[in-house]
């Protein structure tokens, strides 16, 4: 299946818009012009637009120079990176290693962050000076995946970011960077509006100016692009396609993501806040935390029919953490079916014959079809014997309430910024701490034996060692139902006019991806 859509996500042709203006109907708004205030993919994908990255990814996530021109490992714990020359920031100043340094110190710990860098840039311990265009890169320990860790966080002048605190990247005052375009106006939960950056070091952008507009609802975004109100739109609703294909003028260019869907489950607190007895009591043992309870809720999924009735077939069903063709996938590792019969015994094993009540938590818009598929488990769980009542929240609202660790189990998704498997085995499963790990850990799941396969796989220079690693703690975690992966969303974006789009393993809706035909 894998295949068939990475065929289908080769350049898209279509046929008009204007070669000087680009308007893109997006349906996830970056929360922030702050580089390093969260990873999350709309934010991200946003930043790319007026910050270059050290090392940058194509659209299959493969690594490309950005502000560094090279990059090879010196020893076991020295990566030296050569930096491009002739960048200019845009005021004008010139980039340098003073610039890589500064970002490195700052991208660590930005406040207020719900998501933040750590994870990846912790892994540099310091940041050695060789020249103006020459900087080494110290690890404690052997960091194969180096390149990929520094090409996930954008660069930002030292100049500007002294002061500059993420009200002064909102307001356009720090937000001066090296990218493509420059920052011409930020509203948050409307607008974004770039003009073109004359002066880029790289190939000049078609588009003189690019406005991106929220425009959440997906129906509402399809009916723009028939109206001819954009140019084009994200994150097409599956229900959609069909007619948008029909449509003269008009196109789709589908991708299959390398986001995972999942559930989160809280096998952390001793009680669960959503977790109630039969008779609607709090629960003085939270179930949650039996592996036998958490394996119940992973077979009593039918995700298949997730995917054929819901999606549509606009997905791939799984049970593990990246999609075949990435770094890391275990091909041993086959798809859970179906079996209710098999997790009412594991409810009873371990002693809840009767199951529980449980409230089950989804966003609404933030991910495609995310509120019917909820709705959807929540039918599955009852069938299981788990008493569900279903809950679904704005995207905003959630994405606070999951970062607090507000859901007992809730729905969430995870694209994986390096394209192979240490990201979300670093993000989902490792313990949370000080380092970073666990970032995106929102059930605190905690298993010391899957962490030390992880930090070792880490570490391991040797591609098919750590390959091998990476499997073994994928493994483990499914074992012990860490967490519940249910399918690889496709994405698919449509285009009016003659716009060639090329779309992305990662998600991103960038400007740089379409080009006049």
């Amino acid at each position: 299946m894998l295949a068939r859509w990475l065929a289908l996500a080769a350049v898209v042709a279509v046929a008009p818009a204007s070669a000087q203006e680009l308007k893109i109907g997006i349906g996830a708004m970056a929360r922030s012009m702050d580089p390093h205030f969260t990873n999350s993919g709309p934010d991200v994908a946003n930043m790319l637009h007026v910050f270059d990255k050290l090392i940058l990814q194509d659209e299959k996530q493969s690594l490309l120079p950005g502000l560094a021109t090279s990059w090879k490992s010196i020893d076991d714990t020295t990566w030296e990176v050569k930096l491009r020359e002739g960048v200019t920031w845009h005021d004008g100043s010139p980039f340098t290693a003073e610039d890589v340094a500064f970002t490195v110190k700052r991208a660590v710990d930005v406040p207020k962050s719900g998501s933040p860098f750590a994870l990846y840039v912790s892994t540099i311990k310091a940041v050695e000076i060789k020249g103006p265009h020459l900087v080494h890169l110290k690890t404690a320990a052997p960091a194969p995946l180096l390149p990929w860790d520094i090409s996930t966080f954008g660069i930002i002048s030292k100049k500007h970011g002294e002061t500059g605190a993420t009200e002064d990247y909102n307001s356009g005052k720090a937000a001066i960077g090296t990218g493509p375009y420059k920052l011409v106006s930020f509203s948050p939960n409307e607008k974004i509006v770039f003009q073109r950056n004359e002066a880029y070091w790289g190939k000049k952008e078609p588009w003189t100016r690019v406005t991106f507009s929220l425009i959440a609802n997906q129906a509402s975004r399809t009916a723009a692009l028939l109206a001819g109100d954009v140019d084009a739109i994200d994150t097409v609703a599956t229900q959609d396609i069909p007619r948008i294909k029909s449509t003269a003028g008009l196109a789709v260019a589908p991708s299959l993501s390398n986001r995972v869907i999942y559930l989160i489950m809280d096998s952390h607190r001793d009680v669960a806040e959503h977790v109630r007895d039969n008779d609607g009591k709090p629960m003085t043992k939270n179930p949650l935390k039996d592996a036998r309870v958490r394996q119940a809720l992973m077979q009593s999924i039918a995700r298949e029919a997730l995917v054929d009735r819901i999606m549509e077939g606009e997905g791939v069903p799984t049970g593990q953490l990246v999609p075949n063709g990435l770094f890391g996938h275990d091909p041993s590792l086959k798809t859970p079916a179906q079996n209710i019969d098999a997790a009412k015994k594991l409810l009873a094993d371990a002693g809840y014959p009767r199951g529980f009540q449980l409230t089950l938590h989804g966003s609404n818009g933030r991910y495609l079809n995310d509120a019917k598929i909820t709705q959807a488990l929540g039918q599955m769980f009852v069938r299981a014997g788990i008493n569900t009542t279903v809950e679904t929240l704005p995207r905003a609202v959630y994405g606070t309430r999951g970062n607090d660790f507000g859901f007992s189990v809730g729905l969430f998704g995870w694209g994986t910024d390096t394209g192979e498997a240490a990201s979300p085995l670093k993000s989902l499963i490792m313990t949370k701490n000080a380092t970073g790990a666990g970032a995106s850990n929102r059930g605190r799941y905690s298993n010391p034996k899957i962490d030390a396969v992880i930090v070792e796989a880490l570490r391991t220079i040797d591609d098919k060692k750590r390959e091998a690693l990476l499997q073994q703690a994928t493994r483990m975690a499914m074992d012990d139902a860490a967490i519940i992966p249910l399918y690889f969303q496709v994405n698919t974006w449509a285009t009016r006019g003659p716009i060639v789009w090329t779309p992305r393993t990662d998600e991103f809706t960038l400007a740089m991806s379409a080009r006049p035909k």
